[in-house]
């Protein structure tokens, strides 16, 4: 198969993805279009289908479809034109071809997350992580499959296990150069911060929100979470249990990002700004890596709200 990351403009491709997504719209002219996301192990990529003719079977969102196009590009990215679809029938694909991955091995940050969690110093605050990264075998399996995001940012399989490691280990950093901070309580908060994603959006291959992750979101999650965990354990210091949920909970920063409360302790703050700074230069390096690799400039990124650019190669 031809994957997502190979093509270029111009090409003309015969190959099954899968249909993460499908919108009908309507051209000015009245007539009916369809509008596409394709997805395979390497990406994702925005599809059109102009011309609803004869050639174009009936399908579904989040079916495996074989189709027949050239990739054009369109608005600073790649865009797939299609003129013929029909369903993929079993056996002439593998569903692991579909599901991104991330390019970090699963086994090797889980590792490193377990070894953060062996430094922990306090007790009960280890004893709490045990419990979930380690002791709680269907919890493990789903977090380290799952994604940290339905797109966006780490929306690949492992994505949720590779920032919440990246997030620990800036914490860690930070707690070394601000000795205020209270490092045991804020590299728990960082490996907690997110668990509510497992409950959040679903499982590969769909990986989009659950009901729960429409009314609640991770943040309400995560903190139920916790806290039913704590309310299990005997003698686990109430101000503790209070301060470490305060961190999730303010872990967006801002009443208009989802956080029902601001930081207000080092730690929540140091939290947030973590999660900031790796979720930013994320969607950046995936910004740039789905870019045209021959432009510097490579167009308007609304979550930046400015072009942004490739930094030029010094060593040349």
């Amino acid at each position: 198969m031809i994957y997502i990351k190979d093509l270029h403009e111009g090409d003309s491709i015969k190959g099954i993805y899968l249909c993460k997504s499908k919108k009908t719209c309507q051209k000015p002219t009245g007539k009916n279009y369809y509008s596409l996301t394709l997805q395979d192990k390497t990406g994702s990529l925005d599809a059109r289908v102009w011309n609803l003719t004869s050639g174009i079977n009936n399908f579904n969102a989040m079916d495996y479809i074989h189709v027949k196009g050239k990739v054009v590009f369109f608005q600073n990215a790649l865009q797939l034109h299609i003129d013929q679809i029909r369903v993929a029938q079993e056996g002439e694909y593998d569903k692991e071809e579909y599901v991104p991955l991330s390019s970090q091995g699963i086994e090797e940050m889980y590792g490193e997350l377990t070894g953060y969690i062996k430094s922990i110093k306090h007790t009960q605050l280890r004893k709490l992580a045990e419990s979930f990264f380690i002791e709680d075998q269907e919890f493990k399996k789903t977090f380290l499959c799952h994604s940290a995001a339905k797109s966006v940012h780490h929306s690949f399989q492992g994505g949720l296990l590779e920032h919440t490691l990246s997030v620990v280990k800036v914490c860690d950093f930070m707690s070394k150069n601000y000795p205020i901070i209270n490092r045991d309580l804020l590299l728990v908060a960082a490996m907690f911060h997110d668990i509510g994603k497992t409950e959040e959006i679903s499982c590969f291959p769909e990986n989009d929100y659950t009901d729960d992750g429409q009314l609640l979101g991770h943040i309400m999650i995560g903190v139920e979470m916790v806290g039913a965990r704590i309310r299990e354990m005997k003698g686990f210091p109430p101000v503790v249990a209070s301060q470490l949920k305060h961190c999730l909970i303010a872990h967006h920063g801002t009443l208009e990002y989802g956080s029902p409360k601001r930081p207000a302790t080092v730690e929540a703050l140091s939290l947030s700004l973590a999660d900031q700074m790796d979720a930013r230069m994320q969607t950046m390096t995936e910004a740039l890596e789905a870019a045209d690799p021959k432009l510097d400039w490579v167009g308007y990124n609304r979550f930046f709200e400015t072009n942004i650019r490739r930094t030029t190669n010094m060593n040349e």
